[in-house]
């Protein structure tokens, strides 16, 4: 899907916007216990904040397996972002995933509470490289 630089601005900046809303939600389901509840949000808030992430520089991710790649290879890999950040992203899909799809399995609270900070840091980081990146492009116009 070709983009106009106007509407992959309003696609990033929506994606941004869910980041931060499933954070929020994590706060609440944290408080209330529902600990499957905030691991599935948890996840979510990193997986959109990457999407905006991949989105602003046009890579295309057809699948969760592929954003995770794309990550990696463009951010991680490259030093733009540090290693601790993929391995949370990676870890909280496992987390999501055990705990959507395996009804014996119980996240715990250390779990929530270990990636809360992180992906919290993380979604501020890649707002930084978005705006350093809006920034460049009304610089250069």
């Amino acid at each position: 899907m070709r983009l106009t630089s106007e509407d992959r601005n309003l696609v990033v900046a929506r994606e941004l916007e869910r980041a931060k809303e499933a954070y929020d939600d994590i706060l609440y389901l944290q408080k209330d216990g529902r600990l499957s509840a905030a691991a599935n949000r948890l996840y979510y808030a990193v997986f959109h904040a990457v999407s905006a992430l991949l989105i602003k520089d046009g890579h295309q991710a057809s699948r969760h397996n592929g954003s995770h790649i794309l990550f990696s290879q463009h951010y991680i890999k490259t030093g733009i972002l540090p290693s601790d950040y993929g391995t949370l992203y990676n870890n909280l899909q496992s987390l999501r995933e055990k705990s959507d799809y395996n009804c014996f399995f119980d996240v715990k609270e250390q779990d929530i509470a270990e990636g809360i900070d992180v992906a919290h840091r993380l979604i501020q980081a890649i707002e930084a490289l978005v705006a350093k990146s809006e920034n460049q492009q009304s610089y250069n116009k």
